[in-house]
């Protein structure tokens, strides 16, 4: 029986530290299957509701500064990991779902992502790693994240 051989990896980050595993684990089957690495950050954007103690300028954009700062750190990681920059993407929106379009837009064969194993309520109301898990138009793996 022949190991499956990835050609095309989307490795989906938050750019959180708890993740490194995650990123760890990409480039070792980078390395194994001398495959690309795409790299996927999603801003999800949060309307702010109304409160009558927040005063913000008129020209305060969420949106814009959520995407500044995605932007800094994506070059960050791709530097880091020779990732070129037409493999970088950020996508705006819910989590899920554009892990999902961003890996069938790309061709990727294989989705990395991280899991953080809840229990409980969580589990019921589903999770980022469930919900592609279950719709993916490829493999995945879901690392496990561990709390510290």
């Amino acid at each position: 029986m022949n190991p499956v051989r990835y050609a095309h990896l989307l490795l989906a980050v938050d750019f959180s530290p708890e993740t490194e595993p995650v990123v760890a684990r990409a480039e070792q089957l980078r390395r194994e299957c001398g495959a690309r690495l795409s790299l996927l950050h999603v801003v999800e954007y949060l309307p702010m509701a109304y409160s009558g103690d927040l005063i913000l300028p008129d020209d305060f954009d969420l949106e814009q500064q959520l995407l500044d700062v995605a932007k800094k750190q994506m070059q960050a990681l791709g530097d880091r990991l020779q990732v070129p920059d037409p493999d970088r993407h950020i996508g705006i929106g819910s989590i899920g779902p554009t892990i999902l379009r961003t890996a069938e837009e790309i061709g990727a064969d294989l989705i990395i992502i991280g899991s953080h194993g809840h229990r409980g309520l969580a589990v019921l109301l589903g999770s980022t790693a469930r919900n592609v898990l279950n719709s993916a138009p490829c493999d995945v793996l879901a690392v496990r994240i561990r709390k510290r």
